[in-house]
């Protein structure tokens, strides 16, 4: 029987274009999405540009137009991009738009209604020349700890000391340069901390229900706390005026922040893609609905998908997703990307470059699996890789058998010989292929199907198309030949057609067949069936090209006159203040080290979000970090002996967060944690940093 499924990518912010690492979500999304299709499921795929924000307010002014104008243009430039490497949305919208409207106001009277809204008055700086509230970083002042100016409100980028904007000196408006007023201001929260939210949220979020992957339920049961222990807090889910977004109905001059209308920018463009295709929009968001709604995110707004985002719909009276897939981050050669190294790839010049986006989707399915593991883009290993597996395998098949039945059959094929081991074998395979899409293990699922590439080349070298073309009375042998070869290609073009859509399209040209389907890996192609004339499906990647999309994404590392300005102002703030602490450098000879040494150690309070062995290590255990920032630290430490990694799941510790990262045989290890031991062995184990209770991740240790 049919299924019935919508299916949504994370919505990109349109303020900034969409990159290499954007494109690891919407690549295994799509995959999946055209998986299901083949598979004969009516699936529905939308997405939208996230439009809504004091930032997009502020580039429109900035560049003297409106932010409807400004969102209009990236959002060309987004679908351009995401088509450029295939990915087929069946709607992609805009949150700025009454659909999403309708859906914000529907949800938020009916969480007022069922008690789960609160007005609460806070304060916070105003700018009064802009007249508006400035969020953290739109305020400036000078560093209450080492003097430096012109720093931000929420950390001093001199010394690294992490403040509240009011403890700046002399805070100044970044926008206006006005001197901020604080002042007091009415906002309206959303009660995530209530008893009915915390109880559904238990249930929603718990590794039995199956909603999110094991590590992602460890996740949330860290930030829910033990039971009895609600650590939920209520969501400022308001903003004043001016903002660019959608007022709140019942508060003239209160919008809702962003954060509220953005996955409801799911429900405004499935509803507009509703009113297109004539389909029922309630059928699929209805509480008992029959229908499936899964998420694909990345791991670092699962708060937002796996907590507000259900919270608001279970109380607002609609279905909850059947799934949340969280994905890891990616790396480029084993480092966060980077605009100097020109590895901080944009999907823009990957297309004019020159290089093949199926390229880059297959690889990406290579190394894609069911878990929030991060992915790494070594570069030369994607040209091994797919010069080896796709030119080299796979097309290799096609190239090698088709020009002969053009030549020599008049385009016709013979009888297939259906009992051909590596044809039953690719039959045999095509449900465990399936089962591995199904459940996102892309890189297993390429594996096998690679194993079938090898056994299919492996019969075309055992016949040798090439040699039996040039013996007189061999034409009966070579027509079987080649056409055994074109009916593994066309097999294996099935199991790939999820990866590689315009290939396969190409190959359903070339070999005159309907769209393929998934239940066709169980039929052959009929004797005498005509193909068309054969063109090569694809090139090998060009070494030349790869470093010529690294120059192209490379900024200068030479300092602007107006950063080389800064510094030097940076520099000479932090010698003013040093020479205020009367600092006395201790002498080399003593071994100690000065206070300016000690400040250039980031020591900060670090959340164990997860932590497991470490597969092939004695001594290892991976911890990633929550150190406050937007995505987490990936660290390995030595620490296996003295503990067990399911007892350190959501502990604090302290780690070292400007420690270079280190590339290692397990992966990437991005920073250090503390642990104390007596340094001789007299003292068994070791024993990791604690801080006292009601430090938070990313506090500062100084």
């Amino acid at each position: 029987m049919s299924r019935k499924i919508l299916v949504t990518s994370a919505l990109p912010y349109a303020n900034g274009a969409i990159h290499l690492g954007h494109l690891v979500e919407y690549i295994q999304t799509d995959i999946w999405v055209r998986f299901q299709k083949m598979a004969g499921n009516e699936c529905w795929y939308v997405c939208a540009d996230d439009t809504h924000g004091t930032p997009i307010m502020l580039r429109a002014e900035k560049e003297g137009i409106t932010p409807e104008a400004l969102i209009e243009r990236v959002h060309g430039e987004h679908y351009r991009d995401f088509s450029g490497f295939g990915v087929g949305f069946d709607n992609y919208y805009s949150t700025h738009t009454p659909e999403t409207r309708d859906c914000a106001n529907d949800i938020y009277l009916k969480l007022r209604d069922a008690g789960l809204i609160e007005v609460r008055t806070i304060e916070q700086y105003f700018d009064p020349v802009k007249q508006l509230f400035l969020p953290d970083r739109f305020i400036k002042g000078e560093c209450p700890k080492c003097h430096a100016k012109d720093q931000y409100g929420d950390n001093c980028e001199v010394c690294g000391a992490a403040y509240a904007p009011t403890d700046l000196i002399e805070p100044f408006s970044a926008i206006s340069g006005a001197k901020p007023e604080l002042r007091n201001s009415e906002h309206y929260f959303f009660k995530l901390s209530d008893p009915r939210c915390e109880a559904f949220l238990r249930q929603y979020t718990g590794k039995d229900n199956g909603v999110l992957q094991a590590e992602a339920a460890n996740k949330m049961q860290e930030w829910l706390g033990a039971p009895g222990d609600n650590k939920l807090t209520d969501w400022d889910i308001s903003r004043d005026a001016p903002y660019f977004g959608f007022e709140i109905p019942d508060a003239p001059g209160k919008y809702f922040y962003v954060w509220l209308d953005a996955p409801i920018g799911y429900m405004g463009s499935f509803k507009n893609l509703c009113a297109k295709k004539g389909l029922d929009f309630n059928e699929y968001f209805k509480p008992d609905s029959s229908t499936e709604l899964y998420h694909f995110i990345g791991k670092d707004i699962l708060y937002f998908h796996a907590l507000f985002w259900p919270a608001e719909l279970q109380h607002a009276g609609f279905r909850t997703p059947t799934k949340i897939f969280a994905h890891g981050f990616l790396t480029v050669d084993g480092a966060k990307m980077s605009k100097s190294r020109g590895t901080f790839i944009t999907a823009e010049s990957f297309l004019k470059t020159g290089l093949n986006p199926e390229w880059l989707r297959y690889y990406y399915a290579a190394k894609l699996s069911a878990t929030m593991e991060d992915i790494d883009l070594n570069l030369g290993d994607f040209c091994a890789r797919v010069n080896s597996d796709l030119v080299g395998k796979y097309v290799n098949i096609a190239s090698r058998s088709a020009g002969f039945i053009a030549k020599r059959f008049n385009g016709q094929l013979a009888p297939a010989a259906a009992d051909l081991p590596a044809i039953k074998a690719i039959q045999a395979a095509a449900g465990k292929v399936a089962e591995l899409y199904e459940a996102r293990e892309f890189g297993k699922a390429m594996r096998e199907i690679m194993a079938l590439t090898d056994a299919a080349n492996q019969y075309v070298d055992s016949v040798k198309p090439w040699e039996l073309a040039k013996q007189e009375g061999k034409e009966v042998e070579l027509h079987a030949a080649c056409t055994n070869a074109l009916n593994l290609f066309r097999l294996l073009t099935i199991l790939l057609k999820p990866i590689l859509p315009v290939v396969a399209g190409k190959v359903e040209q070339f070999m005159n067949i309907a769209p393929l389907a998934w239940t066709d890996t169980q039929s052959l192609l009929a004797g005498g069936h005509a193909i068309n004339a054969y063109e090569h499906l694809m090139t090998r990647i060009d070494p030349k090209l790869i470093d010529k999309l690294v120059e192209a994404n490379k900024e200068s590392l030479a300092p602007t006159p107006e950063q080389q300005s800064q510094q030097r102002h940076g520099e000479h703030q932090q010698k003013e203040a040093a020479k205020d602490a009367k600092v006395v450098p201790a002498p080399a000879s003593e071994g100690l080290c000065s206070i300016d040494d000690f400040m250039k150690i980031d020591l900060r309070i670090a959340r164990i979000a997860n932590a497991e062995h470490v597969e092939g290590a004695d001594k290892l255990v991976r911890l990633t970090l929550d150190v406050g920032e937007e995505k987490t630290r990936n660290v390995f430490a030595g620490i296996k002996a003295a503990y067990d990694p399911a007892q350190l799941i959501g502990r604090l510790t302290v780690m070292v967060a400007n420690l270079a990262p280190r590339k290692m045989k397990f992966g990437l290890s991005e920073g250090m944690v503390l642990a104390a031991s007596d340094g001789e062995g007299k003292t068994p184990g070791l024993f990791l940093l604690s801080p006292d209770s009601g430090a938070q991740p990313g506090m500062r240790v100084k």
